[in-house]
Protein backbone atom coordinates (compact mmCIF):
# COMPACT_ATOMS: atom_id res chain seq x y z
CA UNK A 1 0.00 0.00 0.00
CA UNK A 2 1.01 3.84 -1.00
CA UNK A 3 1.18 6.01 1.80
CA UNK A 4 0.21 9.39 -0.85
CA UNK A 5 -2.67 9.40 -3.00
CA UNK A 6 -4.24 12.38 -4.69
CA UNK A 7 -7.50 12.06 -2.86
CA UNK A 8 -8.40 10.74 0.69
CA UNK A 9 -11.84 9.60 1.08
CA UNK A 10 -13.15 8.63 4.89
CA UNK A 11 -16.16 6.60 4.98
CA UNK A 12 -17.34 4.42 2.01
CA UNK A 13 -20.84 4.82 1.81
CA UNK A 14 -22.37 5.28 -1.44
CA UNK A 15 -21.07 9.20 -1.31
CA UNK A 16 -17.62 7.75 -0.77
CA UNK A 17 -17.72 5.62 -3.38
CA UNK A 18 -18.83 8.01 -5.63
CA UNK A 19 -16.15 9.95 -5.00
CA UNK A 20 -13.47 7.78 -5.37
CA UNK A 21 -14.70 6.75 -8.91
CA UNK A 22 -15.05 10.10 -10.25
CA UNK A 23 -11.91 11.10 -8.90
CA UNK A 24 -9.82 7.73 -10.37
CA UNK A 25 -12.03 8.87 -13.51
CA UNK A 26 -10.05 11.99 -13.66
CA UNK A 27 -7.03 10.87 -13.60
CA UNK A 28 -6.29 10.87 -9.92
CA UNK A 29 -5.22 8.45 -7.32
CA UNK A 30 -7.55 7.65 -4.63
CA UNK A 31 -7.45 5.57 -1.23
CA UNK A 32 -11.07 5.04 0.44
CA UNK A 33 -10.98 4.23 4.47
CA UNK A 34 -14.18 2.76 6.37
CA UNK A 35 -14.17 1.50 9.94
CA UNK A 36 -17.44 -0.91 9.13
CA UNK A 37 -18.63 -2.40 5.81
CA UNK A 38 -17.56 -0.79 2.63
CA UNK A 39 -20.98 0.06 0.98
CA UNK A 40 -21.97 1.60 4.17
CA UNK A 41 -25.25 2.42 5.97
CA UNK A 42 -27.84 2.31 3.03
CA UNK A 43 -26.59 -0.53 1.94
CA UNK A 44 -27.23 -2.63 5.20
CA UNK A 45 -28.94 -0.63 8.01
CA UNK A 46 -30.75 1.68 5.69
CA UNK A 47 -32.34 2.25 2.38
CA UNK A 48 -31.70 -1.68 0.79
CA UNK A 49 -32.94 -3.52 3.88
CA UNK A 50 -35.74 -1.43 4.95
CA UNK A 51 -37.13 -1.45 1.50
CA UNK A 52 -36.71 -5.56 1.62
CA UNK A 53 -38.73 -5.71 4.68
CA UNK A 54 -41.35 -2.83 3.66
CA UNK A 55 -41.90 -4.34 -0.14
CA UNK A 56 -44.12 -7.90 1.09
CA UNK A 57 -46.19 -5.39 3.16
CA UNK A 58 -46.73 -3.08 0.68
CA UNK A 59 -47.85 -5.73 -2.23
CA UNK A 60 -50.11 -7.02 0.26
CA UNK A 61 -51.73 -4.29 0.69
CA UNK A 62 -51.82 -3.92 -3.24
CA UNK A 63 -53.29 -7.18 -3.25
CA UNK A 64 -55.56 -6.34 -0.67
CA UNK A 65 -57.47 -4.04 -2.55
CA UNK A 66 -58.13 -6.19 -6.58
CA UNK A 67 -61.48 -8.07 -6.11
CA UNK A 68 -60.63 -12.05 -6.99
CA UNK A 69 -57.26 -12.12 -5.53
CA UNK A 70 -56.43 -13.57 -2.11
CA UNK A 71 -53.26 -13.64 -0.09
CA UNK A 72 -52.49 -15.91 2.80
CA UNK A 73 -50.01 -14.43 5.89
CA UNK A 74 -47.10 -13.10 5.07
CA UNK A 75 -44.19 -15.94 5.45
CA UNK A 76 -41.82 -13.63 8.11
CA UNK A 77 -38.51 -15.86 8.27
CA UNK A 78 -38.63 -16.12 4.03
CA UNK A 79 -38.71 -12.36 4.40
CA UNK A 80 -36.09 -11.98 7.04
CA UNK A 81 -33.94 -14.51 4.79
CA UNK A 82 -34.74 -12.59 1.98
CA UNK A 83 -33.76 -9.07 3.80
CA UNK A 84 -30.12 -10.85 4.70
CA UNK A 85 -29.74 -12.08 1.32
CA UNK A 86 -30.19 -7.73 0.15
CA UNK A 87 -27.77 -7.34 2.42
CA UNK A 88 -25.21 -9.81 1.50
CA UNK A 89 -25.32 -11.26 4.87
CA UNK A 90 -23.49 -8.24 6.27
CA UNK A 91 -20.21 -9.33 3.85
CA UNK A 92 -18.96 -6.44 2.02
CA UNK A 93 -15.73 -8.39 0.24
CA UNK A 94 -17.78 -7.69 -3.35
CA UNK A 95 -18.19 -3.72 -2.60
CA UNK A 96 -14.11 -4.57 -1.28
CA UNK A 97 -13.53 -5.93 -4.69
CA UNK A 98 -15.09 -2.77 -6.67
CA UNK A 99 -13.41 -0.23 -4.87
CA UNK A 100 -10.12 -1.89 -5.81
CA UNK A 101 -11.37 -2.62 -9.36
CA UNK A 102 -11.52 1.21 -10.01
CA UNK A 103 -8.87 1.04 -9.06
CA UNK A 104 -8.29 2.73 -5.44
CA UNK A 105 -6.72 1.73 -2.27
CA UNK A 106 -9.36 0.69 0.36
CA UNK A 107 -7.93 0.91 4.05
CA UNK A 108 -9.96 -1.25 6.63
CA UNK A 109 -10.01 1.53 9.87
CA UNK A 110 -10.95 4.39 11.80
CA UNK A 111 -10.28 6.90 9.51
CA UNK A 112 -9.56 10.55 11.71
CA UNK A 113 -8.24 13.60 10.08
CA UNK A 114 -4.63 14.86 11.54
CA UNK A 115 -3.84 17.85 10.12
CA UNK A 116 -3.71 19.35 6.83
CA UNK A 117 -3.87 16.89 3.89
CA UNK A 118 -3.01 13.91 6.46
CA UNK A 119 -5.46 11.07 7.65
CA UNK A 120 -4.35 8.60 10.64
CA UNK A 121 -5.96 4.88 9.80
CA UNK A 122 -6.58 3.26 12.84
CA UNK A 123 -6.88 -0.45 12.49
CA UNK A 124 -9.17 -3.03 14.72
CA UNK A 125 -5.77 -4.47 16.09
CA UNK A 126 -5.06 -1.10 17.46
CA UNK A 127 -2.27 -0.67 14.49
CA UNK A 128 -2.24 2.89 13.01
CA UNK A 129 -1.04 4.77 9.94
CA UNK A 130 -1.00 8.01 8.36
CA UNK A 131 -1.59 8.46 4.81
CA UNK A 132 -1.40 11.91 3.05
CA UNK A 133 -3.39 13.41 0.31
CA UNK A 134 -1.66 16.19 -2.72
CA UNK A 135 -4.88 17.37 -3.50
CA UNK A 136 -8.07 16.86 -0.98
CA UNK A 137 -9.53 14.98 1.58
CA UNK A 138 -13.16 14.38 1.43
CA UNK A 139 -15.41 13.72 4.56
CA UNK A 140 -18.54 11.35 3.46
CA UNK A 141 -18.69 9.35 7.16
CA UNK A 142 -22.70 10.30 6.67
CA UNK A 143 -25.06 10.44 10.01
CA UNK A 144 -25.99 8.33 12.97
CA UNK A 145 -29.38 8.52 14.84
CA UNK A 146 -30.29 10.96 17.27
CA UNK A 147 -31.09 9.48 20.63
CA UNK A 148 -33.34 11.78 22.67
CA UNK A 149 -31.86 13.01 26.35
CA UNK A 150 -35.24 11.54 27.52
CA UNK A 151 -34.72 10.08 31.41
CA UNK A 152 -33.96 6.25 31.07
CA UNK A 153 -34.37 5.98 27.52
CA UNK A 154 -30.48 5.44 26.38
CA UNK A 155 -29.59 3.42 29.27
CA UNK A 156 -33.00 0.75 27.87
CA UNK A 157 -30.77 0.50 24.57
CA UNK A 158 -33.75 1.27 22.38
CA UNK A 159 -34.02 0.18 18.92
CA UNK A 160 -32.45 2.70 16.38
CA UNK A 161 -33.23 2.40 12.30
CA UNK A 162 -29.76 -0.02 12.82
CA UNK A 163 -31.56 -2.49 15.25
CA UNK A 164 -35.03 -2.04 13.35
CA UNK A 165 -34.02 -2.87 10.26
CA UNK A 166 -31.60 -6.07 11.23
CA UNK A 167 -33.97 -7.60 13.30
CA UNK A 168 -33.99 -11.15 13.32
CA UNK A 169 -37.75 -11.46 15.45
CA UNK A 170 -40.73 -9.26 15.10
CA UNK A 171 -41.69 -8.04 18.79
CA UNK A 172 -44.96 -8.60 19.10
CA UNK A 173 -45.82 -5.27 20.92
CA UNK A 174 -43.70 -2.01 19.39
CA UNK A 175 -43.79 1.42 20.69
CA UNK A 176 -42.33 4.19 17.61
CA UNK A 177 -41.34 7.52 18.96
CA UNK A 178 -41.25 9.67 16.05
CA UNK A 179 -42.97 11.09 12.91
CA UNK A 180 -40.92 11.18 10.56
CA UNK A 181 -39.49 8.87 7.53
CA UNK A 182 -38.05 6.23 9.66
CA UNK A 183 -40.87 6.47 12.39
CA UNK A 184 -43.87 5.67 9.81
CA UNK A 185 -42.05 2.87 7.30
CA UNK A 186 -40.64 0.94 10.09
CA UNK A 187 -43.73 0.77 11.89
CA UNK A 188 -45.61 -0.07 9.31
CA UNK A 189 -43.06 -2.89 7.99
CA UNK A 190 -43.10 -4.32 11.89
CA UNK A 191 -46.84 -4.28 12.07
CA UNK A 192 -47.49 -5.67 8.86
CA UNK A 193 -44.79 -8.54 9.42
CA UNK A 194 -46.58 -9.70 12.76
CA UNK A 195 -46.28 -6.83 15.40
CA UNK A 196 -49.74 -7.50 17.19
CA UNK A 197 -49.46 -3.64 18.87
CA UNK A 198 -47.53 -1.05 17.21
CA UNK A 199 -47.77 2.30 19.11
CA UNK A 200 -46.61 5.72 17.21
CA UNK A 201 -45.74 8.54 19.56
CA UNK A 202 -45.59 11.84 17.70
CA UNK A 203 -44.40 15.42 19.16
CA UNK A 204 -46.22 17.43 16.60
CA UNK A 205 -49.78 17.96 15.35
CA UNK A 206 -48.90 15.35 12.71
CA UNK A 207 -46.86 12.40 10.49
CA UNK A 208 -44.49 14.02 8.14
CA UNK A 209 -44.14 17.32 9.27
CA UNK A 210 -41.50 18.11 6.64
CA UNK A 211 -44.14 17.63 3.30
CA UNK A 212 -47.56 18.81 2.49
CA UNK A 213 -50.03 17.74 5.47
CA UNK A 214 -52.08 16.30 3.32
CA UNK A 215 -49.46 13.63 3.00
CA UNK A 216 -49.41 13.00 6.98
CA UNK A 217 -53.41 13.02 6.97
CA UNK A 218 -53.31 10.22 4.36
CA UNK A 219 -51.26 8.21 6.27
CA UNK A 220 -52.57 8.48 9.44
CA UNK A 221 -55.86 6.97 7.79
CA UNK A 222 -53.73 4.18 6.82
CA UNK A 223 -52.13 3.50 9.88
CA UNK A 224 -55.93 3.63 11.69
CA UNK A 225 -57.17 1.19 8.78
CA UNK A 226 -54.50 -1.19 9.72
CA UNK A 227 -54.68 -1.20 13.39
CA UNK A 228 -51.71 1.06 14.13
CA UNK A 229 -52.08 3.67 17.16
CA UNK A 230 -50.75 6.93 16.41
CA UNK A 231 -50.79 9.57 19.40
CA UNK A 232 -50.42 13.06 18.34
CA UNK A 233 -48.53 15.74 20.53
CA UNK A 234 -47.62 12.98 22.78
CA UNK A 235 -43.90 12.43 23.59
CA UNK A 236 -42.04 10.03 26.34
CA UNK A 237 -41.16 12.08 29.72
CA UNK A 238 -39.44 8.67 31.04
CA UNK A 239 -38.19 5.00 29.91
CA UNK A 240 -37.76 1.89 32.31
CA UNK A 241 -35.93 -1.41 30.92
CA UNK A 242 -35.02 -3.20 34.22
CA UNK A 243 -33.24 -5.95 32.38
CA UNK A 244 -31.31 -5.85 29.39
CA UNK A 245 -33.83 -7.26 26.01
CA UNK A 246 -36.38 -7.11 28.90
CA UNK A 247 -39.98 -5.31 28.89
CA UNK A 248 -39.62 -1.68 28.32
CA UNK A 249 -41.99 0.52 29.81
CA UNK A 250 -42.57 4.00 28.54
CA UNK A 251 -43.74 6.62 30.63
CA UNK A 252 -46.28 9.58 29.20
CA UNK A 253 -47.09 13.20 30.12
CA UNK A 254 -50.32 11.70 31.01
CA UNK A 255 -52.39 8.16 31.44
CA UNK A 256 -50.76 5.20 32.12
CA UNK A 257 -47.44 3.98 30.78
CA UNK A 258 -47.28 1.79 27.87
CA UNK A 259 -45.17 -1.69 27.51
CA UNK A 260 -43.68 -3.16 24.70
CA UNK A 261 -41.01 -5.82 23.83
CA UNK A 262 -39.17 -3.39 21.46
CA UNK A 263 -39.27 0.70 21.54
CA UNK A 264 -37.72 2.19 18.38
CA UNK A 265 -36.20 5.94 18.27
CA UNK A 266 -36.52 7.40 15.38
CA UNK A 267 -36.54 11.20 15.40
CA UNK A 268 -33.65 11.88 13.66
CA UNK A 269 -30.23 11.57 12.94
CA UNK A 270 -26.54 14.23 13.26
CA UNK A 271 -23.41 14.40 10.82
CA UNK A 272 -21.02 11.34 12.09
CA UNK A 273 -18.48 14.05 12.95
CA UNK A 274 -17.83 13.61 16.32
CA UNK A 275 -14.14 11.53 16.56
CA UNK A 276 -12.86 12.87 12.77
CA UNK A 277 -10.37 15.08 13.80
CA UNK A 278 -11.78 18.30 12.65
CA UNK A 279 -10.56 20.16 15.68
CA UNK A 280 -6.84 19.78 14.14
CA UNK A 281 -7.67 21.98 11.20
CA UNK A 282 -10.05 24.52 12.96
CA UNK A 283 -13.39 23.20 12.42
CA UNK A 284 -15.45 22.03 15.70
CA UNK A 285 -16.08 18.52 16.11
CA UNK A 286 -19.58 16.78 15.93
CA UNK A 287 -20.84 19.18 13.87
CA UNK A 288 -22.03 19.66 10.42
CA UNK A 289 -19.40 20.67 7.84
CA UNK A 290 -19.94 23.78 6.00
CA UNK A 291 -19.45 23.22 2.11
CA UNK A 292 -19.69 25.85 -0.83
CA UNK A 293 -21.82 24.93 -3.99
CA UNK A 294 -18.59 22.62 -4.76
CA UNK A 295 -18.44 20.64 -1.82
CA UNK A 296 -15.38 22.10 -0.36
CA UNK A 297 -15.31 23.18 3.14
CA UNK A 298 -15.73 26.65 4.19
CA UNK A 299 -14.06 26.55 6.93
CA UNK A 300 -10.44 25.29 6.13
CA UNK A 301 -7.59 26.93 4.70
CA UNK A 302 -6.14 26.07 1.66
CA UNK A 303 -9.11 24.03 0.59
CA UNK A 304 -8.22 20.56 0.47
CA UNK A 305 -11.23 20.17 2.70
CA UNK A 306 -14.47 18.62 1.43
CA UNK A 307 -17.66 17.21 2.73
CA UNK A 308 -20.65 15.37 0.33
CA UNK A 309 -23.16 13.22 1.72
CA UNK A 310 -25.11 13.49 5.35
CA UNK A 311 -22.25 15.36 7.05
CA UNK A 312 -22.34 18.74 5.13
CA UNK A 313 -26.05 18.25 6.30
CA UNK A 314 -27.68 19.82 2.58
CA UNK A 315 -29.49 16.87 1.94
CA UNK A 316 -30.13 13.56 4.17
CA UNK A 317 -31.10 11.38 1.07
CA UNK A 318 -28.55 8.76 -0.59
CA UNK A 319 -29.37 9.73 -3.87
CA UNK A 320 -28.66 13.56 -3.27
CA UNK A 321 -25.35 12.54 -1.43
CA UNK A 322 -24.09 10.45 -4.37
CA UNK A 323 -24.76 13.52 -7.09
CA UNK A 324 -23.33 15.49 -4.19
CA UNK A 325 -20.12 12.97 -4.64
CA UNK A 326 -20.08 13.14 -8.51
CA UNK A 327 -20.12 16.93 -8.30
CA UNK A 328 -17.12 16.82 -5.67
CA UNK A 329 -14.60 13.98 -7.37
CA UNK A 330 -15.26 15.85 -10.62
CA UNK A 331 -14.44 19.29 -9.26
CA UNK A 332 -11.46 17.66 -7.53
CA UNK A 333 -9.96 16.43 -10.49
CA UNK A 334 -10.58 19.72 -12.32
CA UNK A 335 -9.07 21.78 -10.27
CA UNK A 336 -6.31 19.18 -10.28
CA UNK A 337 -5.49 19.79 -14.32
CA UNK A 338 -6.30 23.41 -13.70
CA UNK A 339 -9.79 23.07 -15.79
CA UNK A 340 -12.74 25.11 -16.04
CA UNK A 341 -15.12 23.70 -13.14
CA UNK A 342 -17.90 21.39 -14.43
CA UNK A 343 -21.43 22.92 -14.27
CA UNK A 344 -23.08 22.99 -10.79
CA UNK A 345 -27.02 23.65 -10.15
CA UNK A 346 -28.95 24.55 -6.75
CA UNK A 347 -30.00 20.78 -6.55
CA UNK A 348 -26.55 20.27 -4.29
CA UNK A 349 -28.44 22.51 -1.69
CA UNK A 350 -31.30 20.19 -1.47
CA UNK A 351 -34.19 22.39 -2.78
CA UNK A 352 -35.14 20.33 -5.38
CA UNK A 353 -34.94 16.98 -3.90
CA UNK A 354 -36.82 14.23 -4.59
CA UNK A 355 -38.04 11.75 -1.66
CA UNK A 356 -40.02 8.73 -1.32
CA UNK A 357 -41.39 7.43 1.40
CA UNK A 358 -42.23 3.93 1.00
CA UNK A 359 -45.49 3.37 3.14
CA UNK A 360 -48.38 2.47 1.68
CA UNK A 361 -49.74 4.34 0.59
CA UNK A 362 -46.49 5.88 -0.98
CA UNK A 363 -45.49 8.91 0.03
CA UNK A 364 -43.33 11.10 -3.13
CA UNK A 365 -42.55 14.65 -3.07
CA UNK A 366 -39.89 16.80 -5.43
CA UNK A 367 -39.32 20.94 -4.70
CA UNK A 368 -41.30 23.17 -2.39
CA UNK A 369 -43.97 22.37 -0.39
CA UNK A 370 -46.56 25.28 -0.38
CA UNK A 371 -45.32 26.66 2.57
CA UNK A 372 -41.95 26.75 1.90
CA UNK A 373 -42.15 28.24 -1.47
CA UNK A 374 -44.43 31.23 -0.16
CA UNK A 375 -41.76 31.92 2.47
CA UNK A 376 -39.03 32.06 0.06
CA UNK A 377 -41.36 35.01 -1.52
CA UNK A 378 -42.48 33.29 -4.44
CA UNK A 379 -45.94 33.76 -6.45
CA UNK A 380 -47.27 30.97 -5.55
CA UNK A 381 -50.34 28.79 -6.90
CA UNK A 382 -51.39 25.55 -6.12
CA UNK A 383 -53.29 22.80 -7.76
CA UNK A 384 -54.76 19.43 -5.91
CA UNK A 385 -56.50 16.62 -7.93
CA UNK A 386 -57.86 13.74 -6.15
CA UNK A 387 -55.94 10.73 -7.04
CA UNK A 388 -58.48 8.14 -7.01
CA UNK A 389 -60.71 9.73 -9.52
CA UNK A 390 -57.72 8.84 -12.12
CA UNK A 391 -59.26 5.86 -14.19
CA UNK A 392 -55.34 4.51 -14.07
CA UNK A 393 -55.67 4.33 -10.19
CA UNK A 394 -59.27 3.18 -9.74
CA UNK A 395 -58.22 -0.06 -12.38
CA UNK A 396 -55.56 -0.52 -9.40
CA UNK A 397 -57.96 -1.95 -7.03
CA UNK A 398 -61.06 -1.15 -5.33
CA UNK A 399 -60.78 1.59 -2.63
CA UNK A 400 -57.42 3.23 -4.03
CA UNK A 401 -56.51 6.50 -2.09
CA UNK A 402 -54.69 8.96 -2.94
CA UNK A 403 -53.58 12.79 -3.84
CA UNK A 404 -51.53 14.85 -6.16
CA UNK A 405 -50.55 18.73 -5.51
CA UNK A 406 -48.46 20.83 -7.77
CA UNK A 407 -47.05 24.32 -6.62
CA UNK A 408 -46.60 26.60 -9.77
CA UNK A 409 -44.64 29.81 -9.30
CA UNK A 410 -47.14 32.05 -10.91
CA UNK A 411 -44.31 34.63 -12.65
CA UNK A 412 -42.65 31.66 -14.65
CA UNK A 413 -45.67 29.52 -15.18
CA UNK A 414 -43.30 26.11 -13.69
CA UNK A 415 -43.66 24.05 -11.57
CA UNK A 416 -41.35 24.30 -8.31
CA UNK A 417 -43.02 21.80 -5.84
CA UNK A 418 -44.92 18.19 -6.85
CA UNK A 419 -46.20 16.30 -4.54
CA UNK A 420 -47.62 12.33 -5.12
CA UNK A 421 -49.53 10.27 -2.20
CA UNK A 422 -51.47 6.55 -3.02
CA UNK A 423 -50.62 3.45 -3.40
CA UNK A 424 -47.68 2.37 -6.06
CA UNK A 425 -46.86 6.03 -7.04
CA UNK A 426 -42.78 6.16 -6.51
CA UNK A 427 -42.46 5.44 -10.20
CA UNK A 428 -44.40 9.00 -10.90
CA UNK A 429 -41.71 11.05 -8.84
CA UNK A 430 -38.92 11.24 -11.74
CA UNK A 431 -41.62 13.22 -14.22
CA UNK A 432 -42.23 15.62 -11.89
CA UNK A 433 -38.02 15.50 -10.67
CA UNK A 434 -37.55 16.62 -14.41
CA UNK A 435 -40.13 18.58 -14.51
CA UNK A 436 -39.29 20.50 -11.45
CA UNK A 437 -35.31 20.64 -11.96
CA UNK A 438 -35.63 21.50 -15.81
CA UNK A 439 -38.38 24.44 -15.40
CA UNK A 440 -40.41 22.79 -17.96
CA UNK A 441 -42.83 25.77 -18.82
CA UNK A 442 -46.08 24.67 -18.43
CA UNK A 443 -47.37 25.40 -21.78
CA UNK A 444 -44.87 22.67 -22.76
CA UNK A 445 -45.51 20.12 -20.17
CA UNK A 446 -49.22 20.59 -21.73
CA UNK A 447 -48.01 18.55 -24.45
CA UNK A 448 -46.27 15.60 -22.58
CA UNK A 449 -49.45 13.16 -23.28
CA UNK A 450 -49.82 10.52 -20.69
CA UNK A 451 -50.64 6.94 -21.41
CA UNK A 452 -54.08 6.04 -20.41
CA UNK A 453 -54.72 4.15 -18.57
CA UNK A 454 -52.61 4.70 -16.23
CA UNK A 455 -52.08 6.58 -12.88
CA UNK A 456 -49.27 8.97 -14.70
CA UNK A 457 -52.90 10.63 -16.29
CA UNK A 458 -52.74 12.48 -13.12
CA UNK A 459 -50.80 14.67 -14.83
CA UNK A 460 -53.06 15.93 -17.47
CA UNK A 461 -55.76 16.37 -14.34
CA UNK A 462 -53.18 18.46 -12.80
CA UNK A 463 -52.37 20.80 -15.71
CA UNK A 464 -56.39 21.02 -16.84
CA UNK A 465 -57.46 21.95 -13.14
CA UNK A 466 -54.87 24.77 -13.52
CA UNK A 467 -56.69 26.01 -16.75
CA UNK A 468 -54.82 24.46 -19.43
Amino acid sequence: MADEFDVIVIGAGPAGENVVDRAVRGGLTAAIVEERLAGGECAYWACVPSKALLRPVDLAGEVSRVPGLSLGPIDVPAVLARRDETVSNFDDSGQVRWIESVPAEFFRGRGRIDGPRRVRVTAEDGGERVITARQAVVLATGSVPAIPRTPGLAEARPWTSHEVTAATSIPERLVVIGGGVVACEMAQAMHGLGARSTTVLVRGDRLLSRMEPFAGELLAESFADAGIELRTHTDAVRVERPEPGGKVTVHLPEGPPLEADELLVATGRRPATGDLGLSTVGLADGTIVEVDDSMRATGVADGWLYAVGDVNGRALLTHMGKYQARICGDVIAARARGDELPAMRDLVGGARSPQVVFTDPQVCAVGLTEEAARAAGIRVRTVEYDLGSVTGAYLMGDGYRGKAKAVVDEDRRILVGVTFVGPATADLLHSATIAVTAEVPLDLLWHAVPTFPTVSEIWLRLLEAYGL
